[in-house]
């Protein structure tokens, strides 16, 4: 068994990618959601240690300022990534989350390909195109959490 920290821009797919992960019988937390993330928006570091402590396969979803901090406790970090225009048009037509919708939020996202992939880059183990589909992607990390190839 492995931990997996799934990261990559807003629009990616990591929500959609742990929704079927956790429908196939993984534990999975997409620190997008239930107060994972502090108010300047990095990880509650205590609730993380606590949570990579007491579980040696689970599944993380986010990106964060300082997700870094963790990656020696997880197996494999993955990049989920795709082009810029696709992350846009997905952020404008999901209903899960509201980032994205408005023109300062898309600009944002923009920019973020440019500063913050780069960097996701070159902390990750694997790189994974975001634009596969769902149940191909969720084998992949399937493969990574148990060894299998």
């Amino acid at each position: 068994m492995a931990r997996v920290l799934v990261t990559g821009m807003s629009g990616v797919g990591k929500t959609t990618l742990l929704d079927e992960l956790r429908r196939r019988g993984h534990l999975t937390v997409d620190t997008d959601y239930d107060g994972w993330e502090l108010p300047d928006r990095t990880w509650d570091e205590r609730r993380m240690d606590r949570l990579l402590a007491r579980h040696p396969d689970v599944i993380v979803s986010g990106t964060v300022e300082n997700q870094a901090r963790f990656y020696d406790r997880f197996e494999h970090v993955v990049l989920l990534s795709a082009p810029v225009d696709v992350l846009l048009e997905r952020v404008s037509t999901r209903s899960n989350n509201p980032y994205g919708k408005t023109p300062e939020q898309r600009a944002e996202i923009a920019g973020y390909m440019q500063t913050v992939e780069p960097l996701l880059r070159r902390g990750a183990t694997l790189q994974l195109d975001g634009q596969r589909s769902t149940p191909e992607l969720a084998d992949a990390i399937e493969r990574l959490v148990t060894g299998t190839s």
